[in-house]
């Protein structure tokens, strides 16, 4: 996969990310009940030559630009992490240390997450110690979605922490037209560290049973341990029979562990990271259109779009939640902005009741704009409309907006999805909607060598319409 960041400027980290986990086939992952067990490779395909120079090309550039070189060693994150860390030192299981080796070969892929995750470490790291939990937590995203904040699962898991709609709904993750609380950082660490909180009392402070039930279900790792017992077996984690995908789930994690807290031993490039807020939560006090907020604190909007991936559309939902994640030295020209702006600065938009007799064309002549724009504004599926009810009508600046969609550079584009049926390959969905197989795989954080999955979804943004197969 392929996201562009840096660690130098928040609006571009560049890097190759490999499926070391896995996004690619998590199991569903209820509170309650079971999930079904999910296949998937034990390891994680190495890159190319071509992929390994890029990396080291880019992460060399990322962390030349944020001068990290004279960090001391209480100055750096992870001296902070290895003070925290609380779960078994399992490093000469069989299991672990086969991922330790995987490390050791392709040192760089955690050179490569740590540019990407670098913004979010530290507020993460932060809201682990404040619940007494241990630090290693800071390191389950990379198992999870080497921190891919747009990472899905073909179960529909979404998010850092990978989780799906129902466990979302469960730990007060909202998820609809406007906002995905899975994606929202700061929501769904809170929502992750509330679930493995409570794993972790229900399985009596034994983190690896906990860790497996996160993947697996407890009722899983329930019934897993109730078995040994009527068999006179062993009960910890290690000798249950688990899912395949939970039998190599925790060892990652450990193998991850190990390295952090000894990466000399293992020589394993471990890229410093200071230890200082980079982000920080700000509560913008209602709606409030992307653009608006990204002038206000003086960053660009891809920045602001990069560190809020929960909001789909080109406003905060309406309803809430109502903050944001900033660079943490933009808050206070954000807060005073904010004191200055008048309510109807805030969203340039109009609300019109419905009167009898009207319809969408009629109504989208008034305002000038169009019925594409009234009906995804107003999340509808076709044109019928009822008097006495209310239509957002934007003003003619964001109607363009919208119906252009996203844009690179200058041009303007809309944005569809597009589910990916069997035998699709990037080359021919690129064809088939008449853009380039370079420029789908960067909208989706893919490797032009990537396969697709069936049921996996694609965001595709063309200005035109698809040609034909």
């Amino acid at each position: 996969m392929i996201k562009k960041k840096t660690l130098g400027h928040w609006g571009a980290v560049t890097g190759i990310c490999i499926l070391f986990a896995g996004c690619a086939s998590l199991p569903d992952r209820e509170p309650l009940d079971d999930a079904e067990e999910a296949v998937q490779p034990v390891l994680p395909s190495p890159p190319s030559e071509a992929e390994a120079e890029h990396l080291r090309s880019e992460v060399a550039r990322a962390i030349s630009e944020h001068s990290v070189a004279e960090l001391g060693v209480d100055d750096d994150l992870w001296a902070r992490v290895r003070r925290g860390m609380g779960m078994p030192d399992a490093r000469d299981e069989d299991r672990v240390l086969r991922y330790i080796k995987w490390h050791q070969e392709y040192s760089q892929y955690l050179e490569q997450v740590t540019a990407r995750a670098a913004p979010f470490l530290h507020y993460i790291l932060e809201e682990i110690e404040a619940r007494g939990l241990p630090t290693e937590l800071l390191l389950l995203p990379i198992v999870e979605s080497a921190y891919l904040p747009m990472a899905q699962s073909p179960s529909q898991a979404a998010g850092i922490w990978q989780f799906i709609p129902s466990t979302g709904r469960h730990f007060g993750l909202e998820s609809n037209w406007w906002y995905d609380g899975r994606r929202d950082i700061h929501a769904s660490t809170h929502a992750a560290l509330d679930y493995l909180t409570q794993l972790n009392e229900r399985f009596e402070g034994d983190w690896p049973l906990a860790l497996a039930a996160y993947n697996a279900g407890q009722g899983t790792v329930s019934r897993a341990i109730q078995r040994n017992e009527r068999r006179g077996k062993p009960t910890d984690y290690w000798h249950l029979d688990l899912p395949r995908e939970t039998q190599h789930y925790v060892p990652r994690l450990l193998a991850l562990q190990a390295i952090v807290r000894d990466p000399q031993r293992y020589q394993v490039g471990l890229t410093p990271v200071p230890d200082e807020p980079r982000i920080q939560v700000v509560d913008t006090k209602g709606q409030i259109e992307l653009a608006v907020a990204a002038r206000l604190a003086g960053v660009d909007k891809e920045t602001l779009r990069t560190l809020n991936p929960g909001f789909n559309r080109w406003a905060t939902a309406p309803n809430g939640p109502h903050h944001l994640l900033l660079p943490a030295d933009r808050v206070s020209d954000f807060h005073d902005g904010l004191s200055q702006l008048d309510d109807g600065e805030r969203v340039t938009w109009q609300r019109h009741r419905i009167r009898s007799g009207e319809n969408l064309g009629r109504i989208a002549a008034r305002y000038d704009v169009t019925v594409g724009t009234l009906k995804e504004v107003n999340n509808l599926k076709g044109t019928i409309i009822r008097a006495g009810d209310h239509l957002l009508i934007p003003s003619p600046g964001v109607s363009r907006q919208v119906a252009a969609g996203p844009t690179q550079g200058n041009e303007p584009t809309r944005q569809v999805e597009y589910t990916v049926k069997p035998g699709d390959t990037l080359w021919h969905v690129a064809r088939h909607h008449g853009v380039t197989v370079r420029d789908l795989a960067r909208w989706n954080e893919l490797s032009t060598s990537d396969i697709l999955r069936p049921g996996q979804t694609l965001i595709i943004r063309t200005s035109g319409e698809p040609v034909s197969a």
